[in-house]
């Protein structure tokens, strides 16, 4: 097994960066050194299910295919709306596969290939790449949280891109894991020549213009975790975002990313103002199942949640739509 080996060459020493990085990105690194521009919207995919909760494919490809067709920078698949706890490691890296098959070929795919351990990391990482993944974004292991400190992960994350052989984005979610990749940790980590940046899902403006302001020097690269605050993220200096709304309001969120980047501030205010009650309704509020259903509204397939995620009450499917017909997109 190709990442158990790479594994116990981490273990004996040897050094393995230069061999890792041998399956370069197109633009992962330019004549100059630097890193793979990650600027630009990605949509989070979300797994399909059938009534018998298996993965259904067939979907994935139907979805895949129409979302194909909007402006985004990539496609982060098996991240946090992909359900990957809830998914076994075949099936992760068989997700992968099928949208890399089908997905336009000027887009990036960045697949999640975080475990909770730094050798399970490593072996996920090794065979995202396998099966087509451009970049790894990897979350920080939480299940001893209290034990993850900047050290601790630090260490993770540093034996990860040592051993990776495509490029390692961070991703720190801490509404999920109960858990912030500290500033100080990111600032370190910044300085690896495999780290490309981080998806900051966290929320915090103010921590995320830190992270730009201490990184400045690195080529680190800073994507928003939320449609909710993209604006304020693009104003300090953040270069994307990976959005679930974006699964439903795709060409919208592009639309504000243009806005930003162009200049039109106020025509980018008034529209992400009306993107905010629908961006909290697909996360925060209702999560994936509220996700999948507007999807089923939108002309995607959402469909169930895989167990213990239960479908929304007809109430809370209810408060659901007032959230986008308030906002004139229903």
């Amino acid at each position: 097994m190709l990442a158990s080996q790479v594994w116990s060459s981490a273990r004996l020493g040897a050094k393995g960066l230069g061999r890792c990085l041998a399956r370069s990105l197109t633009g992962w690194a330019s004549g100059e050194g630097r890193k793979v521009d990650i600027g630009g919207i990605y949509p989070p995919v979300t797994t399909p299910f059938t009534a018998t909760a298996e993965v259904d494919y067939g979907k994935l490809e139907e979805n895949l295919y129409k979302l194909g067709t909007i402006p985004f920078r990539g496609f982060v698949v098996q991240g946090s709306n992909g359900e990957f706890p809830y998914l076994t490691s075949s099936e992760r890296l068989e997700v992968v596969s099928r949208i890399r098959q089908v997905m336009p070929k000027d887009k990036l795919l960045i697949a999640g290939s975080g475990c909770e351990s730094t050798q399970a990391t490593v072996q996920m990482t090794v065979n995202m790449a396998q099966v087509g993944a451009d970049a790894a974004l990897v979350v920080t292991p939480c299940y001893y949280r209290g034990r993850m400190s900047s050290a601790a992960l630090i260490h993770h994350y540093t034996k990860v891109a040592d051993l990776s052989p495509i490029p390692v984005v961070l991703y720190t979610v801490p509404a999920n894991t109960g858990l912030d990749l500290p500033v100080d940790a990111v600032v370190t980590l910044s300085q690896h020549p495999n780290i490309l940046g981080i998806k900051e899902s966290g929320g915090d403006v103010t921590r995320m213009g830190l992270i730009i302001h201490k990184t400045k020097k690195q080529d680190f690269q800073v994507l928003a975790g939320s449609a909710g605050f993209l604006l304020a993220s693009y104003a300090i200096g953040a270069v994307g975002g990976v959005c679930a709304l974006a699964n439903v309001l795709g060409a919208q969120v592009c639309q504000l990313e243009r806005l930003c980047l162009t200049g039109q501030w106020e025509d980018a205010q008034a529209l992400q103002h009306r993107l905010i009650e629908p961006n909290t309704a697909v996360t925060r509020r209702f999560g994936i199942p509220g996700l999948k259903k507007a999807m089923d509204w939108f002309g995607y397939y959402g469909g169930p949640c895989r167990a213990p995620l239960s479908e929304l009450s007809p109430a809370e499917e209810e408060m659901l739509r007032l959230d986008f017909t308030n906002n004139g997109w229903l």
